[in-house]
């Protein structure tokens, strides 16, 4: 009995701690997606000030993602980032992390936010679903000026990029692939 007693205490104190452990994960998470929406607010506020033509696009669009994104080149490119997708109609938020490699010609680092516009609900499902986008890019961006290249919807998206900070210059051939991030859109 006495070899059992650390046992029972162990899984007793396991026990007990389990609920202060699961709160802790709950409230990490949610602190996590409300980052997440804040940053997708105040990218939209930029954009729109930014870009005045992407207010419009946004109120054609059935939905939209917003992805805070970093990049570093040289030769090899790679980077990473989160965002959330938004469906307008339903309000459904769709947490999402991204990630991209790639090589070319190419030196620096730039962090950044990209905006999606969806023409349609089909687009926006497509894109949470299966996420993956082929880029080739060719681009130079300096401070904070960056680029807002759409003006339209081009195959049902309509893409924004919006540069914090960095320096980078770059000719390369990256892939992109998005996907859920599963723990994100536990309720």
């Amino acid at each position: 009995m006495s070899r059992l007693l650390p046992i029972v205490l162990g899984l007793g104190l396991c026990a007990a701690s389990a609920p202060g452990i699961l709160a802790s994960r709950t409230a990490d998470l949610e602190a996590r997606r409300e980052a997440i929406d804040t940053m997708a607010v105040d990218t939209m506020d930029r954009l729109f000030e930014r870009t005045p033509t992407s207010r419009e696009l946004y109120g054609r669009a059935a939905g939209f993602a917003v992805f805070d994104n970093f990049k570093v080149s040289l030769l090899l490119s790679g980077g990473g980032g989160v965002g959330v997708a938004v469906d307008k109609q339903s309000g459904r938020h769709t947490y999402m992390q991204s990630g991209s490699g790639g090589l070319g010609l190419g030196l620096g680092g730039q962090s950044y936010q990209l905006v999606l516009l969806f023409e349609t609900r089909e687009a926006l499902a497509r894109f949470a679903d299966s996420g993956w986008q082929i880029d080739a890019a060719a681009s130079a961006a300096a401070g904070t000026s960056g680029k807002a290249a759409a003006a339209t919807f081009t195959r049902e998206i309509a893409v924004f990029q919006l540069t914090n900070k960095g320096l980078v210059a770059q000719a390369d051939v990256t892939g992109t692939r998005y996907w859920r991030a599963r723990a994100l859109n536990e309720d």
